[in-house]
């Protein structure tokens, strides 16, 4: 069985609803990589080839089983990108994040946890 893709609005990208996993804050990502070289040249070949040639591997956002808060896991740059290019959407799979695994999912998004 293959891994679950679904598209969300990129508007849900933010502090509350699907939070930068490795960062406190989205502000804290921005910062990290406007401050490094190799950052910044990732970033700006996303912003060149995104609009371009699309949106080409999904972000990789990941569940807490315990919170049930949505965390991009994988993706930070494209996520971030997509943000500054003011993308409608976004393409995504996801996993459970378990205490000892991380469990990537066949089975339908649980939508409900952003509101949705």
């Amino acid at each position: 069985m293959s891994r679950y893709t679904g598209t969300l609005p990129t508007h849900l990208l933010n502090d509350h609803e699907i939070r930068p996993g490795s960062y406190r804050k989205w502000k804290h990502v921005m910062h990290d990589f406007g401050s490094r070289a190799e950052d910044r040249k990732v970033m700006a070949g996303l912003l060149a080839s995104l609009p371009v040639d699309g949106q080409q591997q999904p972000i990789l956002l990941g569940v807490d089983d315990r919170s049930h808060c949505v965390y991009v896991s994988d993706g930070h740059h494209r996520a971030l990108a997509l943000m500054q290019l003011g993308a409608f959407d976004f393409t995504f799979r996801w996993c459970w994040l378990r205490a000892w695994s991380v469990d990537h999912q066949s089975e339908r998004f649980p939508y409900h946890l952003l509101g949705l």
